[in-house]
């Protein structure tokens, strides 16, 4: 797991290969976004249910 700052540098040094994200739907209010800066181009992969009420994305680089 890590910050959308470091998420961030490693995306602009071309160092991930794919990501997945954890939703879960609820509100909390306010929080930082998954990309600190512009979001890179990606495409959809996969996406699964997962325990809990969640869903799993998985993105490569477009």
């Amino acid at each position: 797991m890590a910050g959308p700052e470091l998420a961030g540098s490693l995306t602009d040094l071309g160092l991930i290969d794919e990501y997945h994200l954890y939703l879960r739907p609820f509100v909390l209010g306010g929080g930082k976004p998954y990309f600190a800066g512009a979001r890179p181009p990606l495409r959809l992969v996969a996406s699964d249910l997962v325990p809990e009420d969640a869903v799993r994305l998985a993105f490569v680089p477009a």
